[in-house]
């Protein structure tokens, strides 16, 4: 983004707690490096040191674990107006990623320097408060992905992503059972099962919901 008063519009649009910093931090926040990536790019992978703090102005980054038999499973998703709490904390303890970010569409970031991002935590409230703040609401979303996968059946999990993401989703049966941390072959066994049942409809890298209160009564069982 080369105009910088459109930058620092769109950095206060999406980010409205760092207006509480000085001004001169502002201004050294907003030289930071604007990266512009596509769809499938990656932004950081597990056991590569962390160059800096994301902000992600446009587009969305999925944060995913994987294991050495190639499973996949999504931790969590950073959209516009959000950071990765990974890098931060990666940052703040001197320590690799253990992760790795792809860019799930076009995604614009605005990249705060190691050096910035410590300097901001140590002297600014506003902007520690910002990172704080984002532990508490990451931490709850893994607790909730941990307490799903440890306890919850696959069935009601890919239902209730079906109801929330519907009712139509463009995703390949991979894709869904990446998010889920399954296998693609048993994702696929669900899907065509609801779909006898005429719960979904199954086309090329598209699920369509048909009967959405079958789907939550599962979800909830």
């Amino acid at each position: 983004m080369n105009d910088p008063v459109a930058l620092r519009t769109l950095v206060l649009e999406r980010f409205p707690a760092l207006a509480g910093l000085p001004a001169a931090s502002l201004d050294a926040l907003l030289r930071s490096p604007v990266r512009r990536m596509p769809a499938g790019s990656v932004l950081f992978e597990a056991d590569q040191p962390c160059a800096g703090f994301p902000l992600v102005l446009e587009g969305s980054v999925r944060v995913s674990k994987n294991a050495p038999n190639g499973r996949e499973i999504l931790l969590y998703r950073v959209d516009p107006g959000e950071s990765c709490i990974l890098s931060g904390g990666c940052l703040l303890g001197h320590v690799s990623y253990s992760a790795s970010g792809i860019a799930e569409t076009d995604v614009t970031v605005l990249v705060i320097p190691p050096e910035l991002f410590h300097e901001l935590m140590v002297q600014h409230p506003p902007f520690r408060e910002y990172v704080f703040g984002l532990y508490g609401a990451r931490l709850s979303e893994v607790m909730e992905l941990i307490e799903e996968v440890a306890f919850r059946r696959l069935d009601t999990r890919l239902a209730q992503v079906l109801i929330h993401r519907g009712p139509v989703l463009e995703a390949t049966h991979q894709k869904l059972a990446d998010e889920l941390g399954s296998v693609r072959e048993i994702v696929s066994r669900l899907l065509r099962s609801f779909e006898q049942r005429g719960w979904v409809k199954l086309e090329r890298e598209r699920v369509t919901v048909l009967d959405p209160k079958a789907l939550a009564a599962l979800a909830r069982a």
